[in-house]
């Protein structure tokens, strides 16, 4: 049996009942993953940049993705290993799984599970909030989705997409054609996370509602936004609880699926 079908079997032998839950167990929420994620995250700042994504200090700030930190294809399908905590109750294994799959219905990227012989993975832990590291790193990596403030379908997604190499929608390299960010509102020690990146764009256009879009409020120091559509300043965004079409085709760009 293949490791992929090995993990959709497990999948459907771990499923909870509908309307069963076990005791303290995290449940699906409506929030924005902006909103999730900047709650975690309050006061856990060390070694974070842009608010979610772990640094690696052996790296430069080049895109990485054109630079080996892709993950590989073969025959056609991008094969990421990845391991999950004990530490998750089994709803919320639940729900970091549902979130991997939803690549599996719309992309080439698989996910199964990590084997010893897998040098490259992705471990999926209860850690201090909710962060990543941008794109593959040496060996084993860290996923963060604390319990009780970051097991979400939609944080799920947020994060895998920052651990396949794709950066926030607010920092991509044209944003100043489509956002003003005002500074005067950004609370003091958080102007970085909202620094330009030079990033890919892959021929796909700016996208209000990617799940990879700060709310027009975020870090703000005073109730006032910190980033105003240019097309409509009353324009609320960053809503997403899952990911855009747009998302899903800069994945398929990216590995060319």
């Amino acid at each position: 049996m293949t490791p992929f079908l090995i993990f959709l079997l497990f999948l459907s032998l771990t499923v909870v009942p509908s309307g069963a839950a076990d005791d303290g167990d995290q449940t699906e929420s409506s929030a924005d993953i902006s909103e999730v994620i900047a709650r975690a995250n309050t006061g856990k700042t060390s070694r974070l940049m842009h608010g979610d994504i772990r640094q690696n200090l052996d790296r430069n700030a080049s895109p990485c993705t054109a630079r080996g930190c892709k993950w590989p294809k073969r025959n056609g399908r991008v094969y990421v290993p990845v391991a999950i905590s004990s530490r998750y109750s089994r709803a919320e294994r639940n729900i970091i799984i549902r979130g991997l799959l939803t690549f599996h219905a719309s992309t080439c990227v698989r996910f199964v599970w990590r084997r010893n012989w897998h040098r490259n993975y992705i471990y999926i832990y209860s850690g201090d909030g909710c962060w990543s590291y941008l794109g593959r790193q040496r060996r084993g990596q860290y996923v963060s989705l604390m319990k009780n403030g970051c097991v979400y379908t939609g944080t799920v997604q947020h994060e895998i997409l920052h651990a396949l190499g794709f950066h926030h929608e607010q920092v991509r390299s044209d944003r100043d054609d489509f956002v003003t960010i005002l500074t005067k509102n950004i609370q003091s020690g958080t102007e970085s996370n909202f620094e330009k990146v030079q990033t890919n764009n892959l021929d796909t256009p700016y996208d209000f509602n990617s799940v990879m879009h700060y709310s027009k409020y975020a870090f703000s120091k005073n109730g006032q936004p910190t980033i105003i559509a240019k097309s409509d300043p009353n324009l609320n965004f960053g809503r997403a609880t899952e990911m855009s079409e747009n998302d899903i085709a800069r994945v398929n760009a990216l590995y060319q699926c």
